[in-house]
């Protein structure tokens, strides 16, 4: 009887235990799958009614499914409302009645692939561009006491650094505009300009600066050339010069009486105000001089209590004061380039050899990450096809580094704390590494080569200017000197390039050159040996043969100097 019991207790148990398994088996799993429950910018437009106008044109544009994925984005959201105000200046009833090709640069500006909070932001542009290619200016204003952040000097942010799952979003209260316009055309649209315009139809450039880009398309990647910057004057400025007309204009310039040719001084006038590649203030700021279409010419650039000033000097104990750029009147986007104002009148200055102190660090495509250029602890990798200024053998990519302050490596030593990384620096690897230098005036300079040493696996390395070879090698396993007499050092071709000193750097002699023409040259450096480790690289300095070659020295982990 016992065992009977003790039976129907089990059995009792067994389907107690059966029914509540069955019951989790038919009962649906509550589980959330999602790390992160922020919704993307395609479901916030959806959650978010007052900007189902922008979610329109994503749909209509098939951005829609392309903005819910993983990412990293800003976007600059127009409100509803600033949409039908956009409606209204284009003569559209309906978002749909926009033409789809305008709608998909129109939605592409507003979108840039790297997220930049408002922190980032300065007076000037934001360094990544947009989806469309063109550039996104911010600045402040301060309308009624009120402060505000403006984008592309016609919209004003209503509501900025909205955090979603694939980025950040800034609300804006006009849409922003495609620039559509030529610099010509820009330039002529504006009546203050008046002058500058006919001077630009009397020389022919006026049909140069209309040139739409040059599409060029390799391996699917499209790229777009022809870009130029412009300096322009406006009729005010031509007026405090004495200059009122196109006649006084031919009168104090043109001295073959000829515009239309390229060595009449108007001409020359002309194209001394034409720069190449596209150039905004905020790339103006960081360049030491700037080409020009005049030939041999070049614009030195200094910034002073915030303002650029263009070709300010001290020659022979004079200072020549810089001609101001007007920054108002500046950073206006075309469609083939950028426009810039200047508070003065001038004209060709000749220029005498100066020195460049190229940072090998200072490429476009390591600048524009913001996050990473110049941030002490952070490094980034780059494969050679994105770059447009350093080219390569071998297919390692190339690394830049801004080390941590007080870093173990000592890179952080270097001028401006950061190095090139130059992974297994030999044949078969990386091999012949070419940088495009700054603009070096014409004349004769000595040429530095500075590096963080190693003690072994480093290379020994030949260094070109123009494919011309300089003389003396390179031994990356030199270390730097401080018991010898530094003007000694220097005869035997070393010095210490930064100051205060550390041994974990050198600096070598390459050789003397001659640079025929002014403008922008190439400097390569090729392995002669086949060490295995890394190799790092800190700047080059053109100085000219007649100035001291010590001092000034560069300041170590900073931007500046040492007397």
């Amino acid at each position: 009887m016992k065992r009977y019991a003790a039976f129907l207790k089990l059995m009792r148990l067994t389907l107690v235990v059966f029914l509540t398994l069955a019951f989790l088996n038919c009962t649906s799993e509550k589980i959330n799958e999602r790390t992160d429950e922020t919704v993307n910018i395609t479901d916030f437009l959806r959650q978010n009614d007052e900007y189902s106008m922008f979610l329109e044109m994503l749909e209509l544009t098939n951005y829609s499914s392309f903005m819910n994925t993983y990412g990293t984005y800003t976007l600059f959201l127009p409100s509803n409302n600033a949409i039908k105000n956009y409606l209204t200046d284009v003569g559209a009833a309906a978002v749909k009645d926009v033409p789809l090709e305008d709608l998909k640069e129109l939605v592409k500006l507003h979108i840039l692939d790297q997220e930049v909070a408002t922190t980032a932001f300065t007076d000037g542009k934001i360094a990544t561009p947009s989806q469309q290619g063109q550039f996104i200016i911010t600045g402040a204003a301060n309308v009624g006491g009120i402060s505000s952040i403006t984008v592309n000097k016609t919209s004003r942010i209503m509501s900025s650094n909205v955090k979603v799952g694939n980025g950040i979003i800034h609300i804006i209260d006009k849409v922003l505009r495609v620039a559509d316009k030529t610099l010509a055309q820009t330039i002529e649209a504006d009546q203050s300009l008046s002058l500058f315009t006919e001077a630009l139809k009397a020389t022919g450039w006026y049909d140069k600066l209309n040139m739409p880009l040059t599409s060029t398309t390799v391996e699917g990647k499209t790229t777009l050339s022809g870009h130029l910057t412009v300096l322009t004057e406006t009729n005010e400025v031509f007026k405090a010069a004495g200059i009122n007309s196109l006649a006084d204009l031919k009168a104090k310039y043109s001295h073959l009486n000829d515009p239309l040719n390229p060595e009449d001084s108007l001409n020359l006038f002309v194209s001394y105000r034409v720069l190449p590649k596209l150039q905004y203030l905020a790339d103006l700021a960081v360049s030491p001089s700037l080409e020009t279409k005049a030939p041999l010419e070049v614009i030195s650039v200094k910034l002073a209590t915030g303002k650029i000033l263009l070709n300010e000097e001290t020659f022979n104990g004079v200072l020549e004061k810089g001609i101001p750029v007007n920054r108002t009147g500046s950073d206006v986007t075309t469609s083939n380039g950028v426009v810039h104002t200047v508070e003065q009148n001038f004209f060709i200055k000749k220029r005498n050899p100066a020195p460049v102190y190229f940072d090998l660090g200072d490429q476009p495509e390591f600048r524009k990450l913001s996050a990473v250029f110049r941030k002490p602890g952070n490094y980034v990798s780059l494969a050679k096809s994105l770059f447009t200024e350093v080219t390569w053998d071998g297919v390692d990519a190339l690394t830049y580094v801004c080390a941590a302050k007080g870093s173990s490596s000592y890179q952080d030593r270097a001028w401006k704390g950061d190095v090139i990384e130059i992974f297994r620096f030999r044949n078969g690897n990386t091999q012949n590494i070419a940088f495009k230098t700054p603009v070096i005036i014409k004349g004769k300079y000595k040429v530095w080569v500075s590096y963080r040493w190693k003690s072994a696996k480093n290379p020994t390395v030949r260094a070109y200017f123009d494919g011309v070879a300089l003389p003396r090698l390179i031994n990356f396993q030199e270390q730097g000197v401080n018991n010898i007499d530094e003007r000694v050092l220097e005869s035997q071709g070393y010095k210490s390039h930064i100051s205060p000193f550390t041994n974990r750097f050198n600096s070598r002699l390459c050789g003397v050159i001659d640079v025929q023409t002014t403008g922008r040259h190439t400097i390569t450096f090729e392995s002669l040996s086949n060490p295995g480790d890394t190799a790092w690289m800190d700047v080059v300095e053109f100085r000219p043969i007649n100035m001291d070659q010590l001092y000034p020295r560069l300041q170590s982990g900073g931007e500046g100097f040492v007397e």
